[in-house]
C-alpha cells in the first residue's frame, strides 16, 4: 500500500539525504584528524562547558561561548535552504547546511587560519578546535537548523538577537 502513496520514495529520499549529511560530517572529522587536530583537550579530560574565552581549554571541550554562534548558523542555513531549495525535502536542506558548516569548520581549523588568528588577535598559543568541539559545533548548528524549521520566524529572530546580546555582554 505504501507504494501507492509515494511514501517509499519519500523514505528513500530522506534516507539518501541523511546519508549525505553523515558523509559530510565524517569528511569534516577525518579532514581535521588528517590536519593533525586533537580529538579532545590536551588536558586529558572533557568538560561539558568551557567558560574561559582566553584559556587553553577554549574550543577544546563540548560547549563554549562560541556555541550560540553555531546555533545561529543553523538558523541562517535553514533560511538559506528555504530560499534556494523550496521544493526539496528538509533533509536536502540539512545536507546543504551541513556542507556549509563542515567547510567552515575545516577552514577555521586549517593551519593558515589558526596561524593568522594567533597573530591578529590576543589568542597567543591558540591551537584551534579539538575534533570533539568542532563536531559539537556541527551538532549545535543542526539543533539551530531544526529549531528554525519548527518555530515561528519571530521567535528564531528573538533568540538569535538574545544570543548575540548575551555574547556581547559576556
Amino acid at each position: 500500500m505504501s507504494h501507492l502513496t509515494g511514501q517509499t520514495g519519500e523514505n528513500s529520499t530522506t534516507r539518501f539525504w541523511l546519508v549525505v549529511t553523515f558523509v559530510i560530517i565524517a569528511v569534516q572529522v577525518v579532514s581535521q584528524h588528517l590536519m593533525g587536530r586533537i580529538w579532545i583537550c590536551e588536558c586529558g579530560y572533557v568538560k561539558l562547558f568551557e567558560a574561559g574565552v582566553n584559556t587553553p581549554g577554549n574550543s577544546q571541550h563540548v560547549f563554549d561561548w562560541y556555541t550560540p554562534s553555531h546555533i545561529i548558523h543553523g538558523f541562517l542555513f535553514y533560511g538559506l535552504g528555504w530560499l534556494v531549495m523550496r521544493k526539496q525535502p528538509i533533509t536536502a536542506k540539512l545536507s546543504l547546511a551541513a556542507l556549509i558548516e563542515a567547510a567552515w569548520e575545516i577552514l577555521e581549523n586549517s593551519p593558515i587560519v589558526i596561524d593568522r588568528y594567533r597573530t591578529a588577535t590576543m589568542a597567543i598559543g591558540y591551537t584551534g578546535d579539538s575534533i570533539l568541539n568542532s563536531g559539537m559545533d556541527m551538532v549545535a548548528m543542526i539543533a539551530g537548523f531544526f529549531f528554525a524549521a519548527r518555530m515561528p520566524l519571530w521567535l528564531t529572530v528573538v533568540i538569535a538577537l538574545g544570543f548575540e546580546l548575551l555574547t556581547a555582554i559576556i
